[in-house]
Parts: structure tokens; sequence; C-alpha cells
């Protein structure tokens, strides 16, 4: 039977949420302040019909929105999605009794997401690539996405040859895809293993194409091109499927709020420092060291340092954060730390930070509850927190990055 709900607020994977007899009840698609009738599936509402709308619902830009997973909150209001990413961090912080200046939210326009990860399977008729449908296996296809960059987009026939040769009826193939300065970087994972005749396949493929790069369950099958990706003015050349942030809007405003929080320091660590989005552009200006579980993108971040011009002494540490974190004796040299982990966040780190002499911390982090955790742990330690700058690169969805300085 058809039910009657009032949404008093949004959830943190974007959902309405509304009090109902039994507790909350979860409404897709909907906003704070809405009437909205439908049927309940347990704690959610089944399809949903929005009786009396919010001031800040608008049409959705995407005519596949409702459909394919990869947006959830394209019926917002870009100021009310502003506001409410900003007020998870907030709302985060407060928990732990925290409060901070909140800097404008940097966010990406349409059409910039620079990397995605796609789903292949072959058809009766050839393949069909995109994006899962909302809570289902089904792959969605998304000729007209309002959130890709235009050259993923026009990629899309490549991805469907590489499915034909890939995947099978039954299964699925993973395509990581990445626009890089010379083309795009393709990472196939979940394939059919690759003999001689695939691999001759795969190759002309990649000429056909003009794919910069090919990867083919971990291994790369075709390198026409060096796949460079800039950090500032620093050219690298990550490695297939590397951690790379989302959008160059979105790096380029993380990196300017880092450089601002090491501010003059002149010896940096740069922690869980990837393939040097931070360690790169900051060693302009200061002596860097930086340290990462992965082997391969050390050693990218170091070829590009030893190629680049007019950058001070950067060294690289493969090493694992979590059961290692940099010890007190290691960070007394210091000015400055940079961290950015990953959505766990650094609990042990941060408890050896805090006994340090370091004077500033710039804390990237793209889980809010984790940092505010964490910043928490740093506070106790005698560190201030000054600002924090919300990023929001991944739009229409729940996630939120940020960058947040502390300084004793």
């Amino acid at each position: 039977m058809s039910q009657d709900f009032t949404i008093q607020r949004l959830g943190y994977q974007g959902d309405g949420i509304a009090e109902g007899p039994f507790g909350p009840v979860f409404v897709p698609f909907s906003l704070p302040g809405e009437t909205v009738s439908g049927d309940l599936d347990g704690d959610r509402m089944i399809g949903a019909k929005v009786l009396a709308p919010s001031k800040d619902r608008v049409k959705a830009p995407c005519p596949h929105f409702k459909s394919c997973g990869g947006c959830a909150l394209q019926h917002a209001a870009d100021e009310f999605l502003a506001e409410w990413k900003t007020d998870i961090v907030k709302t985060a912080l407060a928990a732990h009794g925290v409060l901070a200046e909140f800097r404008l939210i940097a966010t990406s326009p349409p059409a910039a997401r620079r990397r995605a990860t796609l789903t292949g399977r072959r058809t009766k008729k050839g393949a069909l690539v995109g994006f899962h449908m909302r809570g289902s296996d089904t792959i969605f296809a998304i000729p007209s996405c309002t959130l890709l960059h235009p050259k993923i987009l026009a990629g899309m026939p490549a991805f469907e040859e590489l499915t034909k040769l890939g995947a099978t009826r039954k299964g699925e193939i993973s395509l990581a895809v990445t626009v890089s300065e010379s083309g795009l970087d393709i990472d196939v994972r979940d394939a059919k293993p690759a003999d001689g005749p695939l691999l001759a396949t795969l190759a002309q493929l990649c000429g056909q194409f003009d794919l910069a790069r090919l990867s083919w369950n971990g291994e790369v099958v075709a390198g026409l091109k060096p796949c460079v990706q800039k950090f500032g003015p620093i050219s690298v050349v990550p490695p297939p499927g590397a951690f790379l942030q989302a959008t160059m809007e979105g790096q380029t405003a993380l990196i300017s709020a880092v450089t601002e929080a090491v501010g003059p320091s002149k010896k940096i660590a740069d922690l869980f420092a990837g393939c040097g989005t931070f360690a790169l552009p900051l060693a302009q200006k200061a002596e860097v060291a930086a340290y990462e579980s992965d082997p391969a993108s050390m050693k990218a971040l170091d070829a590009a340092w030893r190629v680049a011009k007019g950058l001070k002494t950067v060294t690289t540490h493969t090493r694992d954060l979590y059961r290692r974190p940099l010890l007190l004796d290691e960070l007394q040299k210091l000015d400055a730390v940079v961290i950015d982990p990953p959505r766990a966040g650094a609990k042990a780190q941060c408890q050896v930070l805090a006994t340090s002499p370091v004077k500033r911390v710039a804390f990237v982090s793209c889980n809010p509850v984790t940092f505010a955790r964490d910043a928490l742990i740093l506070i106790e330690g005698g560190y201030s927190l000054h600002w924090v700058q919300v990023v929001d690169q991944f739009r229409w969805s729940p996630h939120v990055e940020l960058v947040a300085f502390f300084s004793r």
C-alpha cells in the first residue's frame, strides 16, 4: 500500500530520509522538505512520487540519470549540493566538538571526469559498455553522459571492440579508462587470457583507435605513446591503473590548497604520495620525501623528478604507512607534512604526528568521518585547525574531498 512521508534530510549516500513508523525510511531522488508517496520495501521506498517538490529540485541535465548508476544527485540544484557537501564535513567535525573556518567549495564542472571504470559485456549483436544500472547487474549504455570527459565518450567504439575480444556472454570485463595528454590509457581486467593471436589483434586495435596505452589483466600489451599526466607543471607517466585525481580542476584546487598550507616550509614529507600529485609541485620550492606503498608509483614519481628541471631534491620511499607509520625521530627535522590517506584515514600516523615538532600539516581526505577522528587527534596533540577547503570533483555524487590546514 502506498504511503506518504516528508523528507527530513539527506543521508551520506544521497538518499532522502523520512521518519517512518518503525525507523528511518530511505527515498532515492528526493530532497529535504518534499512530500513523497510510494510503496515500502523494508526501509526503502520504491517508485517514489514527489507530491510537493522542494525549491531546490531541478531538472536533471542527463537523460540517463534515473537509470544509470553513475550519478545520485542530478535532481538537486548546484547551490544546494554545495551547501550540503560542506555541511557533511562540518557535521563530522562537530561530532568531535571541532569547529573550523570553511572556505567556499571548489566544484568541478560537468564533462570533466577524466577517469572512470566502465563495465563491458558481449551481446548477440556485439557488445554493451557503460555503468551498472542503479541497484542492478544490468549494464546501461551512456552515449550522452554529462559527467565524463568528451574524450572518454569518443572512445566508446574502442571499448566495445575490446569487450568483443575480451568478454564472454556470461561474464563482464572492467575497463578503467583515463584521459592522458597523449590519448586514452585503458586498463582492462577480468578479460580472457591474451595468447599470441589476441595480442596481435589488440596491438592492431590500439593503432586503429589511436590509444596511448592498453593493459590487459595487469600486463601492458601495447604502449604506443607515453601516458603523460601533469601535476602542476611537471610531467609524470603513471603506471597502469594508478590513482589519479578524478578531474584536472579538482586536482588543481587540491594542489593549490596544499601548497598554501605548507607555506614557506623547506623540508616536507608527503605521506601516501601516489605518483607525486603533491610531492612534485611542492619540490619547486622545498625538499620532499615521498612515501607510498606501491613500488610502481614510486618508480614513476622518481623518474618524473629526474627529468624535470628546477626541482629540489625528492626522495622516494616504498613503505606501508599503515604497518610502519613515520616515527618521531623521522619527523624531527621536517617543517611540514602532507598526508593524503585512503578512506580509512591515518589514525596511527596522526598519533605519532601529534607528538612531533612538525609545524604545519596539510591534511587531504576523501572521508569526512575518518578525517574528523584524525583531526581531533592532532588538535589534542597541540595543533590548531585553521581552515577547511571542501573540493567536489565527483559532481552529482555524495562523495566529498577536502584539504585542511593545521599548525602548531
